[in-house]
């Protein structure tokens, strides 16, 4: 342990006696190891955003949707049969995540006048299965299901059609039908195309729905009866599609029942290819800033040699000047590859990321600066003084102290 420490404060010296060479042969290393990190970060921060736009759309790895309906009429099953089939089963299978979805068709009284609005009727569940991150307020909880307000999360244009700023007066919206009903938006999210008005409403089975504002679901573009959502690992996908079918067949008395997987398959292996050229992006840049420090290294171990000649002479041994010379390299460059990272964290935790790639929608899982882009940042900046400073520190080593102290 003295011997390491020992070496190591001597290459940290020699580091500070040099500092103006160490300077100039770490700005390479600073600039790439920077741009390195920077890239790195930027790129892991645009993958997760790459994954969380499909997770909203299909939902998460791996979704089952499952849906059922009887052969020989195409109607779905009663409403209260449904639930308590998808009740024992998500019990007796302990599924963690389910959600309950259905396409439907609402009337809504806006200050323009009362509108159709493609409405999904969907389970507090289904904001964590499909990522849903409002923009203002918040998602469905547990206990909108038994509220005397239905709870809507709507889209910022039904907001403006509204003629709302935003949420802080507590808005409500008449939902029409035969016994009209007031409904309290609790959250906005940020979808739909154009002037598009898209609403969310809590299911509220088992609660007091009734007849009141109903969504129809025979009026709506994509109606339907209702869907289950399961969200279950991978590798147990198929075989959950099989058990599912059947199990549910026969707790239907013989219903059909269609189940298939919705998330997008393949994103992983589409986004690992992404992170592997983001960091074969950034090796070459690192290697060439330690090509500038191997360089200098060679320059510099020349012209100290009659100084290692002379410590030769005096006992040191092969093992200590080869460490010498390698842990001055690596101290350097480690100390470069610090400065870096910092200046990496500043700039990317101050870019308005969120706006430029995923629309002003916040992440759900980024961090504010991705910790494997700073170790990887790390690591590669040592690993390029170590390698920059093998070979000076194999000809320091090889050469003989009579010609060293000639020199």
């Amino acid at each position: 342990m003295i011997g390491v420490l020992g070496a190591l404060s001597e290459a940290w010296d020699e580091v500070r006696v040099h500092k103006s060479r160490v300077v100039l042969s770490l700005v390479g290393v600073f600039l790439a190891v920077f741009a390195m990190t920077t890239v790195t970060a930027l790129g892991l921060i645009v993958a997760q955003v790459q994954q969380e736009n499909a997770e909203r759309t299909g939902g998460r790895a791996a979704t089952i949707v499952v849906q059922a309906f009887d052969p020989m009429t195409g109607m779905p099953p009663a409403a209260e049969e449904w639930d308590a089939a998808v009740a024992d089963l998500v019990e007796r299978y302990g599924i963690t995540t389910s959600a309950n979805m259905a396409y439907g068709e609402g009337l809504y009284r806006l200050p323009g006048g009362t509108q159709r609005v493609q409405t999904m009727r969907v389970s507090p569940s289904y904001g964590v299965l499909h990522r849903k991150e409002p923009v203002q307020g918040r998602w469905f909880r547990e206990g909108d299901r038994s509220s005397l307000s239905p709870a809507l999360v709507v889209n910022e244009a039904f907001l403006e059609a509204l003629g709302v700023p935003d949420l802080s007066s507590r808005p409500t919206v008449v939902l029409g039908g035969p016994a009209p009903v007031t409904a309290t938006i609790v959250g906005v999210v940020r979808e739909g195309y154009g002037t598009e008005l898209i609403a969310y409403r809590v299911d509220r089975s088992g609660g007091p729905w009734g007849d009141a504002g109903a969504v129809d679901p025979a009026q709506a573009m994509y109606g339907g009866p209702t869907s289950l959502e399961l969200w279950v690992g991978t590798d147990q996908a198929d075989q959950v599609m099989e058990t599912v079918t059947h199990d549910l067949r026969l707790a239907l008395d013989g219903a059909q029942v269609d189940a298939y997987r919705q998330d997008a398959q393949g994103m992983e292996e589409t986004l690992a290819m992404l992170r592997l050229a983001i960091r074969g992006a950034g090796v070459v840049v690192l290697v060439l800033g330690g090509l500038g420090v191997l360089n200098i290294g060679l320059v510099t171990v020349r012209q100290r040699i009659r100084e290692i000649g002379v410590r030769r002479s005096f006992g040191a041994t092969s093992g200590r000047v080869f460490s010498a010379v390698m842990l001055e390299s690596v101290c350097a460059t480690a100390l470069a590859g610090v400065a870096a990272v910092g200046a990496a964290i500043v700039l990317v935790r101050n870019l308005p990321v969120e706006q430029w790639f995923n629309d002003g929608i916040p992440l759900a899982e980024a961090p504010g600066f991705p910790v494997a882009a700073a170790i990887e940042g790390m690591v590669a900046a040592t690993a390029v003084g170590a390698l920059a400073g093998l070979l000076p520190a194999i000809i320091a080593v090889r050469a003989k102290v009579i010609d060293a102290i000639r020199f």
